[in-house]
């Protein structure tokens, strides 16, 4: 039976509940991995809704498991509504060695940690993050499988007219971030193929919801009339729940050496039709500079969609979502993407 969305979203609650429904095909891939479950960088934009996802799918499925979330929390209020939920927290440097060796042993490993944004200026903090902190991680849990959340960054930017980077293609990393993000990719196959580590590889491109993401960058800019540069002329985007079930539908199917999965939306979209949609939406004009360049960061992801479904929501269901949600004031993260950077320089 299809999923039944509503016309809008009206407040944080009834987001979550729809970026963590699990789908029949998460349920079935979790009862296909059993045993406990450690989310590393789990306080980040996807980790809570990813972690509630399981632990709906597990309590429809009648799973008894423990659900553990890693993270600095800097914020700390991000802690506690994930205890409410159920989900155990634990609090610490994942680049401190004997942090990580002091955290629980458990069969299911989530990777979410690392660093993109500030990478600019602090290069160095940025590949112990991307690269460093794998081979740490490897080494704690060479007995478990792997599941770790990689960017489509790293295949560089492709034809526009093109249907974007597939899972085959070598990699063509722009800028150190991307660079660092290759590295991270390289040390967790390095430890797969010596240790023996089934993993999943995602590629991530673009997650959004109404609190942030790609649509929500470019609706900001139409709603406050600002000028729009398209010199990024193209993105593929795909709603944060669609991303979270794909990345759950992955972890059975976890391989040495990785298997490796692009995370994205059936569509390239086209910037500038992106705002005029938005423009329409909210009854505003919508100016542009720049031109758009022939090339672009863009995913393909049907490979995933063929194996594990095709995702649920549309974006014009996305569109009117984010466009109701920042007319009537809905709370933001704050956190833009800089999908527009050409430069690699985050």
């Amino acid at each position: 039976m299809p999923q039944e969305f509503p016309e809008t979203i009206e407040n944080v609650a009834q987001l979550e509940e729809l970026l963590s429904r699990p789908t029949p095909g998460v349920m079935e891939a979790l009862q296909q991995t059993p045993g406990d479950l450690i989310l590393l960088g789990i306080a980040g934009k996807m980790g809570p809704t990813l972690a509630q996802m399981i632990l709906r799918a597990d309590e429809a499925a009648g799973i008894t498991r423990r659900v553990i979330g890693v993270s600095r929390f800097s914020d700390e209020s991000s802690r506690q509504p994930l205890e409410d939920l159920g989900i155990e927290t634990i609090k610490g440097d994942l680049l401190d060695s004997d942090f990580i060796q002091s955290l629980p042993d458990v069969p299911n490993v989530i990777y979410m940690a690392g660093m993109k944004f500030g990478a600019t200026g602090n290069e160095s903090l940025t590949w112990a993050m991307n690269t460093y902190l794998p081979a740490l991680v490897c080494n704690k849990y060479r007995n478990s499988r792997i599941t770790a959340f990689s960017t489509g960054n790293i295949y560089g930017l492709v034809p526009a007219n093109g249907s974007g980077s597939v899972e085959t293609d070598q990699p063509d990393p722009v800028g150190e971030y991307a660079m660092s993000c290759l590295g991270r990719e390289r040390m967790f196959e390095h430890f797969s193929r010596t240790l023996e580590i089934p993993m999943t590889i995602i590629r991530l491109n673009y997650a959004t919801e109404c609190r942030y993401g790609v649509l929500v960058d470019l609706a900001l800019q139409v709603y406050q009339e600002q000028t729009i540069d398209v010199s990024m002329g193209y993105v593929n985007v795909i709603w944060q729940g669609d991303a979270n079930a794909m990345t759950l539908c992955s972890l059975p199917d976890a391989t040495t050496p990785p298997a490796y999965l692009n995370v994205a939306g059936p569509r390239i979209l086209k910037v500038r039709e992106v705002c005029e949609r938005f423009g329409e939406l909210f009854g505003k004009p919508v100016q542009f500079t720049g031109s758009e360049a022939r090339d672009a960061l863009l995913n393909n992801g049907q490979y995933g969609h063929q194996k594990y479904g095709a995702p649920l929501v549309d974006v014009e269901q996305i569109f009117d979502w984010i466009a109701h949600w920042i007319q009537t004031d809905g709370p933001l993260l704050g956190k833009p993407t800089h999908f527009e950077s050409r430069s690699g320089k985050f």
